[in-house]
């Protein structure tokens, strides 16, 4: 049986801000980002039968909510962990588990409310097989991937470095963007930026934000009757591939990406040339490049160049492939790396292609959107999710 057009997004927020928030617990966020997500959908906490949730897990979320959903799911695989919960409720809702899901975000990444540190041991995995060489945390695990890629297909930081510049065209029409107010920048003030591990500068790296989203879904049919036009799921896949980046198969190729993009594709019945809008994780300048080849945007090693083919506005403004004007418009709310990144970037992504393909993103709207395609991975490539959606 297919899930496509089984079910829909009827409600899409985030918190009322987003940035640093340290009187904002992270049961507060999650709690604040459901309020509002419910009633953007027109419903509130008594139509809930559904909860799905990780940083807090359903148990705890249930009781900070006062709710006593008939379904939970706690699926935890990182950042993508939303993307999973999106085809889980489209399943719990087509199996009659459930009416309305609820799908809650809320992290207090920077000022670390409520928080709880992961802490590893020498007899893991990661402490015998990564901390022995150095690795001390994202930037350093996210790098090696990177240098296989510039090893095997001669990607240069310059080409990589037009995905951040890219990016920050859109935080620039995007008010709630946290670098909205920062100013534009170029491929080459990226490489002159501040070096945090090579070849990551700073400028190549996510934010560090406090904030949570969420969203609501119903069925297909239920939401014929909501009070906002509904966003169909028209595909999703999901899969899990390794634990930690030292034991990729192949460092420049990430497994999880290429088969739940296969499994969304299919389901969906389109292909990349299809799609219109995409939200691809960017907790780093090189994930969206992975993704791009993963999900057969453009070929094995063919990202770097293809990113780096600009053109000249009538203004004379450089548009860059994935950026305003571009012909794939990519993180077009400012993405992690200029709008928001609380840890587990997932959820914004996914809320975003929402109020694109309702036609709500003013400034950085897509004309004519139709398909949008959210993905991204959940650790260092580790797990993946993707979700087509369609507002037709």
């Amino acid at each position: 049986m297919t899930l496509s057009r089984k079910a829909a997004i009827v409600g899409a927020a985030e918190t009322d801000r987003i940035g640093k928030l340290p009187g904002m617990s992270r049961l507060a966020l999650h709690a604040q980002a459901a309020k509002n997500a419910l009633a953007d959908a027109g419903l509130t906490l008594a139509d809930v039968d559904g909860v799905f949730s990780t940083v807090a897990g359903p148990n705890e979320l249930s009781e900070y909510l006062d709710v006593v959903p008939r379904f939970v799911d706690g699926t935890g695989v990182g950042g993508c962990s939303y993307m999973l919960f999106v085809r889980h409720a489209a399943m719990a809702i087509a199996a009659g588990y459930c009416e309305v899901a609820l799908i809650v975000h809320g992290e207090s990444g920077r000022s670390w409310i409520d928080m709880e540190a992961a802490t590893g041991t020498p007899a893991s995995p990661a402490g015998q097989f990564e901390a022995p060489f150095g690795t001390a945390g994202a930037p350093t695990t996210y790098s090696l991937p990177v240098l296989r890629h510039f090893h095997e297909f001669g990607t240069t930081k310059l080409q990589m470095s037009h995905v951040p510049a890219a990016t920050r065209e859109w935080a620039l029409l995007n008010p709630r963007a946290i670098m909205h107010e920062a100013g534009a920048f170029t491929p080459a003030d990226v490489e002159a930026s501040p070096v945090v591990c090579y070849p990551f500068n700073k400028l190549d790296c996510c934010l560090v934000a406090d904030g949570g989203g969420a969203l609501v879904m119903v069925s297909a049919e239920r939401a014929r009757d909501m009070r906002k036009k509904p966003v169909y799921v028209l595909g999703t896949g999901e899969a899990t591939a390794h634990r930690q980046v030292a034991m990729m198969r192949d460092f420049t190729v990430a497994d999880s990406s290429v088969l739940s993009g296969r499994q969304a594709f299919a389901e969906a019945g389109v292909t990349p040339a299809d799609i219109d809008h995409l939200m691809l994780y960017d907790a780093f300048s090189f994930t969206p490049m992975m993704f791009l080849e993963d999900l057969g945007f453009v070929g094995r090693g063919e990202s770097g160049p293809f990113l780096a083919e600009t053109t000249r506005g009538p203004d004379g403004r450089t548009v860059y492939r994935t950026g305003p004007g571009g012909p794939l418009p990519m993180n077009t709310n400012g993405g992690g790396l200029s709008y928001c990144h609380t840890g587990r970037y997932g959820m914004f992504a996914l809320i975003e292609s929402v109020i694109q393909l309702r036609g709500e993103a003013g400034a950085r709207q897509v004309p004519g959107l139709e398909l949008s395609l959210a993905h991204g991975p959940g650790r260092q490539f580790a797990a993946a999710g993707t979700v087509i959606l369609s507002n037709a």
